[in-house]
């Protein structure tokens, strides 16, 4: 959620090979002379998105008589280098990055970055609306949004339950609840259970309270305080509504139940220090029982592992909120940005526009084996790759991610909201609860006042 709010986890660099799908079909694409363009593209959490992305520009240069100069980074060392050459104006033809969040809305604020809405328009009318909305954002010189970002993948924030340990502690997932607290409530007595059995070092949840971050813990209060009914935190027009009585009662439930988890025991106690991989390697040895957290490559990285992979793991989209009504998933998007000064914009919108492609863009997450979903939702219904019910994991997030109800990330709305989860204001009010015995009122009040000053540097016209 990038949103950035996905985490970069090391533990998924394992060995996993390439699952190719077909290869992809490519329209007639005009030859001319043929030009070059660079490419920087964040490196896959698993072996098979590299490859398929490698593809993906072999094809293109195929069809087009265009050569591209395609560099893989991992994606931290990728934003330092993005950032930097921004900074200079050394930059790239292309950026194709995983959930560029901050990235994306700051530069564009900033007028760093080229207006693709041509691009946008040739598969405007099919494309998610949240994605449309993560791309469209804020120019402060040019006083209005413009398409930025040309989205050609989604992510959201599924469970991940290792339904081996719930049978092991003599329950059955069917029979857990439908609605938010509820259903976190349901793991609570079996780590009691676990324990009794020898598993001395369960937890039943994998709550992200850190302090650190970088991503993960927003990502999780946003979950709760969405659930709670605080969705309107900050609205499409990029205004914070801190002093909405709703929101802030949903900010005070969300932090005080995430707190009191911590307290009970429920959660291992050194959540507030964790990184963005500590719940993925704690759910990996079996550490905790679930965890809410991005993408499904928590389960994709024991893809080679089918006992793990198809019987003991499993995938889930949302409960209902607290008020028993659907929530919206918080989704981020991955796709191409093109900075200013870029020598050949041409080039780099000709290949924007065929990733874009619904055809492209499926088959080239596919090869990456589903942890990043196509922008289309026509192409789920039409193809039963995506939805297939012998994959426990990818049809349930698929459904959370692009079919149920959707809204982007924040900083699509306000460049601020990356300030904001940056100066890891939530973790530091889950701190003030747990280690200072500060309220959740209190602890929430100070981060709501730190959130409006920060806003206040980032005023949007409205027209």
């Amino acid at each position: 959620m990038a949103m950035n709010r996905m985490g970069r986890r090391s533990v998924l660099r394992g060995s996993l090979g390439l699952a190719a799908s077909g290869s992809l079909s490519m329209p007639h694409i005009a030859r001319a002379a043929a030009t070059t363009a660079t490419v920087w593209q964040t490196q896959g959490f698993v072996p098979a998105e590299d490859e398929a992305i490698r593809k993906v520009v072999a094809d293109y240069q195929k069809a087009s008589g265009n050569k591209l100069e395609l560099t893989i980074t991992p994606f931290l060392a990728l934003m330092q280098k993005t950032v930097s050459a921004l900074t200079t104006g050394d930059v790239p033809d292309v950026v194709s990055m995983d959930a560029p969040d901050t990235l994306l809305s700051q530069n564009a604020w900033d007028d760093k970055l080229l207006d693709v809405s041509d691009v946008v328009e040739t598969q405007k009318s099919v494309l998610s609306p949240s994605a449309l909305l993560y791309s469209y954002v804020y120019n402060n010189a040019t006083k209005k949004r413009a398409y930025y970002f040309v989205p050609y993948k989604m992510s959201a924030i599924p469970f991940h339950v290792w339904g081996s340990l719930v049978e092991k502690a003599g329950y059955k997932l069917s029979d857990a609840p439908k609605t938010w607290d509820a259903f976190w409530d349901f793991f609570k007595p079996m780590q009691a259970k676990l324990r009794a059995k020898g598993m001395r070092r369960v937890y039943s949840l994998g709550l992200q309270l850190t302090t650190v971050g970088p991503n993960d813990g927003n990502g999780v209060f946003y979950g709760f305080l969405i659930a709670n009914g605080g969705k309107d935190i900050v609205t499409p027009d990029g205004k914070l509504h801190t002093n909405d009585p709703a929101v802030r009662q949903a900010a005070i439930k969300s932090v005080a139940y995430m707190t009191q988890a911590v307290k009970d025991g429920y959660v291992p106690p050194e959540v507030l220090s964790w990184s963005d991989a500590d719940d993925n390697n704690a759910y990996h040895e079996k550490l905790i029982v679930m965890d809410f957290d991005g993408t499904i490559s928590t389960e994709l990285a024991l893809y080679h592992d089918k006992q793990l992979y198809l019987h003991e793991m499993v995938t889930l989209g949302l409960p209902l909120g607290n008020d028993g009504k659907p929530i919206p998933a918080q989704v981020g998007a991955g796709g191409g940005f093109i900075p200013k000064g870029a020598k050949n914009v041409p080039v780099a919108k000709d290949f924007l526009k065929y990733i874009l492609q619904p055809k492209v863009q499926s088959e080239y997450l596919k090869n990456g084996l589903g942890r990043w979903v196509t922008t289309v939702p026509s192409v789920v219904k039409d193809d039963p790759w995506w939805l297939d019910p012998s994959d426990p994991h990818r049809a349930p997030y698929v459904r959370e991610t692009l079919l149920g109800p959707t809204i982007p990330v924040y900083n699509a709305y306000n460049p601020a909201w990356g300030r904001v989860s940056a100066e890891q204001l939530w973790g530091q009010a889950f701190a003030a609860v747990v280690k200072d015995g500060a309220t959740p009122e209190a602890a929430l009040d100070k981060a709501f006042k730190r959130a409006e000053a920060i806003f206040a540097q980032y005023p949007i016209s409205v027209s």
